[in-house]
């Protein structure tokens, strides 16, 4: 099986050897601490070397703006949890990340979806949304989306935050894919923006540049909301592991992230080429897909009056897999739509893999 379907890091580009000397080192040199429990915010030396790369990316950082997450999914229940009471309206991009849309519907919120173009939300659309159903909260993937790859611009990215501060809700910025840009400029965070300097929490997380095994994310808010999440990170689960915490923090000072990431970097930005030259070939004449600057999935659409649903049963018949587009759908889902993840595949599978899903069109 060729899979297209997770959204998954390249196992084979996993610093093993890096991520074991932090390990040894940890257990060598202070054990008793590593093994013991540990403060809720989170290990003062990791949050400080997280705090340093968010300044170096542009946005002024110190070690106690951040709590560390047990993943950034941990960071956007904390979240609902603090900001959410049953019936709160919480508005997202459509389509949306689904595991967001999970986590607010165990909350009880009502999710309204904010429509979007190929540059990722519509800031007018937002505006009369919000107008019209006094949200809690905006919840959005400005970079790389998941599902789609696209990138908010930066003049949209304004309006989002001048949106919210007019109409008071909270923007929950969420950055996993940031780092893994392949080309273009770079576009500041929203929570960069002055305007909603005060009303925007940003989550980052480890998983796609260090590894998901780590279970490791960071929340960046305003102190008021960051202390409740720490309240409702006691409930939770107390803190994050310490020795997983101590270890990347170790890793940070020992070895060279960037570096690590620039890896990453090329790596996927050719599998990314081989999976969009490979594209005209597989799908029907008619399709529509996008170009992502980075991250790690194509957002592509059948032609009228196919369903990837439907026809996904086929694909995996060929031994290949995707994720059909709808169940990402908060509104009216596309029923042509699908998702393509080309991380964990070399360009030789990816090639391979598109001529399979070609005969599912047959």
């Amino acid at each position: 099986m060729i899979s297209f379907a997770g959204g998954l890091p390249a196992p084979e580009l996993f610093d093993v050897a890096g991520m074991r000397t932090a390990y040894d080192r940890v257990l060598a040199e202070n054990p008793r601490q590593a093994l013991q429990y540990s403060t809720t915010e989170g290990d003062p030396e990791l949050r400080a070397a997280v705090a340093d790369r968010l300044t170096a990316r542009g946005l002024p950082t110190g070690a106690d703006d951040l709590l560390v997450t047990t993943g950034s999914q941990q960071a956007l229940t904390l979240l609902a949890t603090a900001l959410l009471e049953p019936g709160a309206v919480v508005l997202v991009e459509d389509p949306c990340y689904l595991a967001a849309l999970q986590t607010f519907a165990f909350a009880g919120a009502r999710v309204v979806p904010v429509p979007t173009d190929d540059q990722g939300l519509v800031p007018e659309a937002l505006e009369e949304i919000a107008a019209r159903e006094n949200p809690t909260l905006l919840y959005v993937v400005p970079t790389f989306q998941n599902p789609t790859g696209r990138t908010l611009p930066a003049e949209r990215r304004t309006a989002v935050a001048e949106a919210a501060a007019r109409h008071g809700f909270w923007i929950v910025e969420d950055d996993p894919y940031g780092e893994l840009r392949y080309e273009g400029e770079s576009v500041p965070w929203i929570a960069a923006a002055p305007a909603a300097a005060d009303r925007t929490v940003l989550l980052g997380s480890f998983s796609k540049v260090m590894a998901p095994g780590l279970r490791l994310g960071h929340l960046r808010a305003p102190a008021g909301l960051r202390r409740s999440c720490v309240i409702a990170k006691q409930a939770a689960d107390l803190h994050t592991s310490t020795i997983d915490q101590a270890a990347a923090a170790r890793y940070l000072r020992d070895s060279d992230l960037d570096a690590h990431v620039a890896v990453i970097r090329a790596a996927y930005r050719e599998r990314r080429d081989a999976l969009l030259e490979g594209l005209p070939a597989a799908l029907p004449e008619g399709s529509r897909w996008n170009r992502p600057e980075g991250g790690m999935f194509v957002w592509a659409t059948l032609p009228e009056g196919h369903d990837a649903t439907a026809l996904l049963r086929t694909a995996v018949g060929h031994e290949v897999a995707y994720v059909p587009g709808a169940p990402f759908f908060c509104g009216e889902p596309d029923p042509a739509a699908m998702r393509l993840s080309f991380t964990t595949h070399s360009p030789d599978e990816i090639g391979e893999g598109l001529r399979r899903l070609a005969k599912s069109f047959v």
